[in-house]
């Protein structure tokens, strides 16, 4: 699979309003086959910062930056933003989360 993390740097005016001004993109998205996960996080530093997991089957991840409802999120998303997100993407053998053993639950 295909495993991304990018980091949101959003004027301090919509920070709070991220989750809905980003719904459609996210909904799309999840909706698209070969789509893993797809999920957003606030910073607990930075409460202008929102960090995106998202994972996709791999031959499914070409798809997604070639949809319309991505090509409408880079009309619509930047103008929200502080600076150009930041992104780390990887190639990871299996498409499962495992558990923390280090942090194990009894």
């Amino acid at each position: 699979m295909i495993f991304i993390a990018a980091k949101f740097k959003v004027k301090p005016e919509y920070a709070d309003q991220w989750p809905e001004h980003a719904r459609e993109f996210t909904e799309a998205s999840r909706s698209e086959p070969g789509c893993l996960w797809f999920e957003w996080s606030r910073s607990i530093d930075d409460p202008n910062e929102y960090v995106l997991l998202e994972a996709f089957k791999d031959d499914a991840a070409e798809a997604h930056v070639t949809s319309d409802h991505f090509k409408k999120a880079q009309q619509d998303l930047p103008p929200l933003l502080q600076e150009t997100p930041k992104v780390r993407n990887m190639q990871v053998e299996d498409d499962q989360w495992h558990e923390l053993g280090e942090m194990a639950v009894s």
